[in-house]
């Protein structure tokens, strides 16, 4: 069995959460949400090297944190970059070849800890594994032009969703794999690490994700994550 890693991105901000504080320092159950995504890849069967890429405006307010709330584990932590991108990179330099990594986002805290070595288990096998489920509502691609007042014109078509999928994380990876490709220049077409990897032209095996697995971007998105929580779903 390959050693295992996780990068946990950790740089985003409050802003569209409305929020003074950045998203993943929220509480959620009496826990930020960055320790929730954390402990995911804690109390496995197998050991999880942590690295976290954090937004160098909280990280003396994490690292304080932990220290008031005895939350102690082995792990590096790496100021974030100016993208999530830059962000990864920086931590690539602490992976070894021949291990795997998950990459992680680290306001993603609902999913269970059997879904997280799945992906680790399958990604023994592929070297690029990445959950993702089916699109359920209906599609549409919307285009404004301007007519010829001069005022804008909608107009609308049905997209087939039958071959669309949303992606989420962990994604996992050979070390060796992502390591060589975000070797290559930034572009902005790398909205996650799946983009990155499969334009250095290697295949991405897809994984059944959850429909749990939200990302917390709004209010709206953390009161879901309080009501699943307090459910006992993830259980």
């Amino acid at each position: 069995m390959r050693e295992r890693y996780v990068i946990i991105p950790a740089g985003g901000t409050g802003s569209r959460m409305g929020s003074e504080v950045p998203k993943q320092m929220l509480p959620l159950c009496g826990k930020p949400v960055l320790r929730h995504s954390i402990e995911l890849f804690l109390g496995h069967p197998f050991k999880v090297n942590v690295i976290v890429s954090i937004n160098a405006s909280i990280r003396e307010h994490w690292l304080e944190y932990c220290r008031k709330n005895d939350f102690v584990f082995p792990s590096i932590l790496v100021t974030g970059g100016f993208t999530r991108f830059h962000s990864v990179r920086r931590a690539l330099k602490y992976l070894p070849d021949g291990a795997l990594v998950a990459v992680h986002d680290g306001v993603r805290p609902l999913l269970r800890r059997e879904d997280v070595a799945a992906l680790y288990g399958e990604a023994e096998e592929y070297p690029a594994v990445v959950p993702v489920i089916p699109v359920a509502d209906s599609v549409r691609e919307v285009v404004e032009t301007a007519g010829p007042d001069g005022e804008p014109v909608v107009s609308s078509r049905v997209v087939d969703r039958t071959p669309l999928r949303l992606v989420q994380t962990p994604q996992v990876f050979h070390t060796e794999v992502l390591k060589k490709a975000y070797s290559a220049a930034y572009s902005p077409e790398f909205t996650d690490d799946a983009s990155v990897v499969e334009k250095s032209g290697v295949p991405l095996r897809f994984h059944q994700g959850s429909r749990l697995n939200i990302k917390l971007t709004t209010p709206e998105d953390m009161a879901l994550a309080r009501a699943v929580m307090e459910a006992g779903l993830l259980r």
